[in-house]
């Protein structure tokens, strides 16, 4: 099964996660088959917490793929901050 889920990279005590498609056969920092953003849960400032490509997403869902419960919730972050974003600008 194909799964969309954190693969997890940074620093030491200074987490940063990739939202990855992978195998679900595979590690947590093994293969990937696509990187379709990132989070940053430490971010300050101006950064930015969730960064998703949300048209790849919607593909590969469309196509089978199963969020994790962290992801699921990360899409729902970026799609509410996406539709709020045309309005302002």
């Amino acid at each position: 099964m194909v799964k969309i889920r954190l693969t997890r990279g940074g620093a030491k005590k200074r987490p940063f996660y990739h939202i990855i498609v992978t195998d679900s056969r595979s590690s947590r920092d093994g293969r990937n088959i696509e990187r379709l953003g990132y989070y940053n849960p430490i971010a300050a400032g101006n950064e930015k917490r969730v960064e998703l490509d949300l048209e790849r997403t919607k593909h590969w869902i469309g196509h089978g793929a199963q969020m994790t419960d962290k992801v699921a919730d990360l899409y729902k972050q970026a799609a509410k901050a996406a539709a709020s974003a045309p309005a302002s600008a």
